[in-house]
């Protein structure tokens, strides 16, 4: 699955295009992330054009010597000179862990295993040489899979917060093909 993802984003010159306009910021641990991923393959998997994520593009980063939220507006700031029209959301994941309530993160990967939704915590970047790195460390099959399940984190009673983001996000009647899980 992961190199079906890589050709779909590979096919997608907007995709492409942000890929590229991050890279040179060198972010470590650094990926895009959420949205930017999901909303490809769901797009593509109900047979909808190519088309931008609703809301933001989320960079994800992970650097716990440098968690000072100014460095995430001024790489915002960077970016929105490059591409006004987006509305960009730069986190380093070494500090999520105090606004979510959880123990610290280990790295970028670790951040997403404690995302609301498996399908969702998808991450890729390009590399130097133009190749397509998937960070996915809950997999991929419930996003080819067309599942919307929560993650480890958002089982239990946290599972309303993921459900309270599926009514607020309007993934079903986009997605009507989606399975809640």
């Amino acid at each position: 699955m992961e190199e079906q993802l890589r050709n779909l984003l590979r096919a997608d010159p907007w995709r492409m295009d942000l890929l590229r306009l991050v890279r040179p910021l060198a972010l470590p641990d650094g990926w895009i992330a959420a949205g930017f991923v999901r909303d490809a393959v769901w797009d593509h998997l109900h047979g909808h054009a190519p088309s931008a994520p609703v809301g933001d593009i989320d960079i994800i980063w992970f650097d716990p010597a440098r968690t000072d939220p100014a460095l995430d507006h001024a790489t915002e700031a960077r970016l929105a000179g490059l591409r006004p029209e987006i509305i960009w959301s730069v986190k380093n994941q070494a500090r999520m862990h105090q606004r979510n309530h959880d123990a610290p993160y280990a790295d970028a990967a670790d951040a997403m295993r404690h995302w609301p939704e498996t399908a969702t915590a998808i991450g890729i970047r390009l590399t130097l040489d133009d190749r397509l790195e998937v960070n996915a460390p809950l997999g991929l099959d419930d996003l080819f899979g067309l599942r919307l399940a929560p993650g480890p984190a958002f089982l239990g009673v946290r599972r309303a917060t993921l459900d309270a983001r599926v009514r607020a996000k309007g993934w079903l009647a986009r997605y009507p093909l989606l399975q809640l899980g």
